[in-house]
């Protein structure tokens, strides 16, 4: 179950920045003992992948902080995004870690089921993160994008370090986080619907 818990937040961390949880999670494995990664999922820890995800995530930053560049970068990330969501998750759930010891093979009798899984979650949340940043973009002008990112990349790298030694916790603030994302998109969007409503009735 713990397992289970680690990669669903290591894919919530996904849906978020594709980049952060394949970094963090590579470094750990490869330079500590906080993390270890089975044989299958051990090409993580090449130099030259963590050196090429370093390079995108810079790139990633520098993007998702300019407006409507921000957005033409959540398009290309709907491919990346849910694809990162699905190897975390396959490689989080299959790997030990502080809080797990003994991984669950629940999931391990057919090797694609947690990789669609974690696919669906990052997927999920990138959707609302995604249908936020415009709303928040038109209501200050552009200038709550740096904000939005800077927290987006935080909540990431928070979800992440949860995962892998309190994944219970992780899952609860995954849940909250998307749950008051929801929401506050919504309760954005309502106002917007009903104003242009009014204007045309007039």
């Amino acid at each position: 179950m713990l397992s289970f818990a680690t990669g669903v937040g290591l894919a919530g961390a996904a849906g978020l920045n594709a980049y952060i949880p394949l970094i963090v999670m590579g470094l750990l494995a490869r330079f500590t003992s906080i993390v270890t990664i089975p044989e299958q999922w051990a090409w993580l820890m090449n130099e030259w992948l963590l050196g090429a995800l370093a390079v995108l995530l810079l790139v990633e930053m520098v993007a998702d902080r300019i407006p409507a560049v921000d957005s033409l970068n959540d398009v290309v990330q709907t491919f990346v995004r849910p694809g990162a969501g699905g190897v975390v998750f396959g490689a989080g759930s299959a790997s030990q870690t502080l809080a797990v010891d003994d991984p669950s093979d629940v999931l391990a009798v057919e090797r694609w089921v947690p990789v669609l899984i974690g696919v669906g979650i990052a997927l999920c949340l990138h959707l609302v993160k995604s249908a936020a940043r415009p709303v928040i973009n038109l209501m200050t002008f552009g200038t709550g994008g740096i904000v939005a990112s800077t927290a987006e990349d935080g909540a990431s790298l928070g979800l992440v370090l949860l995962a892998l030694v309190v994944p219970v916790l992780a899952v609860v603030l995954l849940v909250v986080l998307t749950v008051l994302l929801v929401r506050w998109v919504l309760g954005r969007r309502r106002p917007g619907v009903a104003a242009r409503t009014d204007k045309l009735a007039g």
